[in-house]
């Protein structure tokens, strides 16, 4: 088992993955330092073999799918994340790295966004996305994460192996966010430097079709993690349709004792139906939720005692 393991995920990265990966030598000189290459068509691979990283491959596309087999792949007392499009300084590489192994943190999270990522990054839509994303996943989960977006963190061995990933894509990190929130990790925020993408080098983030993938994973997320709140929610708002779409009907009932319109109230009366089927599942669904965090303190005990018999040999 490593003490420490550096993973970056890289997808046509030449022009900057040398430098990263010298910049991990210079922070983390005791770190093994694993690139995996997902399909790259220019040097990546061979710049990252030459600069002395671990080169592996894998051929399914997308951050998602690689980071799964990253955290599959390696075992390490604590796991440095960070992305290699040189945008992320290593100064505060060795501060995380000591809040997961002397301070028995879960995840740190490195938070661009208290720092100068506003100032840095040119895509205004990408600034309104994680400022909209830190928003909705803070009011939604009452947690306090800085930053959401953000490839750079540290992970311990219990939140790798417990941590079942889903995303194919980008989504990752809201996934690996909501997920350390959903269990109460331990989690802490340190604020790092962020610059932008040096020129040549592009990003492979689509503002608009990944962003709506990231939104759609965070409610899909609450839905299975807060389903009772879910759907609560959604039928207050089923109940609330009635009533409005009832009042018309009942004003005339009160004036002429008469129901002048059958067709709207049936209809109300089903939408009742459809918010009282809703508000029941979400008291099953949340019986279930909980049922699995239960469950999740096993594993996450099982998982422990796993380390702890490997740091044994």
């Amino acid at each position: 088992m490593d003490k420490i393991a550096v993973l970056i995920p890289c997808y046509n990265e030449e022009k900057t993955i040398a430098k990263v990966v010298n910049d991990v030598k210079t922070a983390l000189p005791e770190a093994m330092i694993y690139v995996y290459n997902n399909n790259s068509t220019d040097k990546t691979v061979e710049i990252a073999e030459q600069a002395g990283a671990i080169v592996r491959n894998e051929y399914k596309q997308g951050k998602g799918n690689v980071m799964r087999r990253m955290f599959r792949e390696i075992d390490a007392e604590c796991y440095l994340m960070i992305d290699g499009d040189d945008t992320y300084p290593l100064d505060c590489a060795r501060e995380m790295v000591n809040l997961v192994l002397e301070k028995n943190a879960d995840m740190v999270v490195g938070d661009r966004l208290s720092s100068t990522y506003f100032k840095e990054n040119k895509r205004p839509f990408h600034n309104f996305g994680n400022s909209l994303m830190r928003a909705g996943i803070n009011s939604l989960f009452r947690s306090d994460i800085k930053d959401i977006m953000t490839g750079y963190r540290a992970f311990s061995y219990e939140f790798i192996k417990t941590f079942p990933v889903f995303s194919k894509g980008f989504e990752i990190e809201t996934e690996m966010t909501i997920h350390a929130v959903n269990y109460n990790m331990h989690v802490e925020n340190v604020v790092v430097e962020y610059r932008d993408r040096p020129e040549g080098s592009v990003s492979k983030l689509n503002t608009y079709s990944d962003g709506a993938k990231v939104i759609l994973k965070m409610l899909q997320l609450y839905k299975n993690y807060r389903p009772l709140r879910f759907f609560g929610l959604l039928a207050f708002v089923l109940a609330l349709l009635a009533t409005i779409v009832f009042i018309p009907v009942g004003m005339a009932y009160l004036e002429t004792g008469l129901v002048l319109r059958f067709p709207t109230l049936i209809v109300c009366g089903f939408v009742v139906l459809a918010g009282l089927l809703s508000l029941f599942a979400g008291m099953i669904l949340e019986v279930m939720a909980a049922k699995d965090r239960r469950d999740f303190e096993y594993r996450l005990n099982r998982v422990h005692d796993a380390k702890k018999a490997k740091e044994n040999g």
